[in-house]
């Protein structure tokens, strides 16, 4: 097995909880100064919308502009969301410094009550104290998982790699039908060998399971990773740690059909609601081994196995190669831009069908595992 790579033992910034609690208290630290200074106590946030998400050609992943909000306690509407902002800033920094790890809400419950003399609630929904919540990422460049959050997480992973928790070790080859559940806190588990080629990102679990139950991963040297359909964060993360610590190259399988194409999308450039994150979730090198539309006529699918595209399918396909109104550009440059991912696109807007990855099954319950795969890994069959 591969041992620790020397770059992946190095400390990445704001690696350790200590660092995100010090970061809050720089924050309140920072009001503090501007009341003592008689200066009207404000936070300036970068918006998180569509229209302030661009994508960055060096790095190739989405990311946030430059436009801000700013949230001042002087004002009627900031007030409120500056009280929200400094409220849960607080509850986070207490279970730091408590070495808390609470959920998303956990942390509404902890912060939701009633304000004194009124009949006002601090929030009105989870929504909106999840939406603040975010605002704290962006604002003070931590991310939940620096601040020690617990999320749900969905992934699944299983191989010849060995982890590390709390001083326990891992075989991901050991679980026999089963696989190792990547954490939500995933940074917090060490990566100490890997014996393997590739990573393969399965969009179904359903999928995932069967090819782990044939040990598709052992008999071809690479590691097995399914976030059970639009992937967690911590799931995204695992595989960037894999392709960016341990130079694995990253392949995507999902269905042949735009929603199938977005998870793919999302693995390797990121999304726009998490565009903040993309410096440590996507994947630019990713790329998408199947299914694709050449795939149905090239390996036969039957026709009565195709699907008929919907309304909602045709007009994500169209989304995919939209440009932006106001600024013209591509709003998937890594779609719009490749010549044969136009060329997929548009067989699936002139054919309006769609398949499954349990298509391939047509031709036998092993051919996906023994002949597919392989072959298009093999043949360097794959899109990016």
């Amino acid at each position: 097995m591969k041992k620790l790579p020397k770059a992946a033992g190095k400390m990445r910034g704001l690696e350790t909880f200590d660092d995100a609690a010090n970061t809050l208290r720089q924050l309140f630290v920072q009001l503090s100064n501007d009341i003592a200074e008689s200066k009207a106590p404000m936070v300036s946030i970068p918006v998180r919308t569509a229209s302030n998400t661009v994508f960055d050609p060096e790095r190739e992943i989405l990311t946030l502009g430059q436009r801000t909000s700013e949230r001042r306690f002087n004002e009627m509407s900031g007030v409120r969301s500056f009280m929200q902002t400094a409220l849960l800033a607080r509850a986070i920094y207490e279970a730091l410094k408590h070495d808390d790890h609470p959920t998303i809400r956990d942390l509404y419950y902890y912060t939701l009550h009633t304000i004194e003399g009124t009949d006002i609630e601090t929030f009105n929904s989870q929504d909106e104290s999840n939406n603040i919540f975010q605002d704290i990422e962006v604002l003070t460049g931590l991310l939940r998982e620096q601040m020690g959050i617990v999320a749900e997480s969905r992934g699944a992973m299983v191989g010849e790699a060995v982890l590390e928790s709390k001083g326990n070790r891992i075989d991901c080859s050991k679980f026999g039908i089963g696989a190792f559940n990547i954490p939500s806190l995933c940074d917090q588990i060490r990566i100490l060998e890997i014996d393997a080629e590739y990573v393969l990102v399965v969009e179904k679990d359903a999928i995932f399971q069967r090819l782990n139950d044939y040990e598709f991963w052992r008999k071809n040297k690479c590691i097995l990773i399914t976030g059970k359909g639009q992937a967690d964060r911590a799931t995204r993360r695992m595989v960037r740690r894999l392709n960016e610590d341990w130079g694995l190259p990253v392949y995507v399988l999902t269905d042949a059909d735009p929603y199938g194409w977005y998870i793919y999308s999302t693995y390797r450039a990121g999304s726009i609601s998490l565009s903040y994150e993309s410096y440590r979730l996507a994947c630019p090198s990713a790329k998408f081994l199947g299914l694709s539309m050449t795939d149905l006529e090239k390996y036969e699918i039957p026709k009565d196995h195709l699907i008929k595209a919907n309304d909602c399918d045709v007009k994500r396909a169209k989304e995919l190669l939209l440009k932006d109104p106001a600024s013209g550009k591509p709003r998937y440059p890594w779609f719009y831009d490749s010549k044969r991912w136009r060329q997929e696109i548009k067989i699936f807007l002139d054919k309006r069908v769609k398949a499954e990855i349990e298509s391939k099954s047509s031709k036998g319950f092993r051919f996906l595992s023994d002949v597919y795969l392989p072959e298009k890994i093999k043949s360097k069959d794959w899109i990016k």
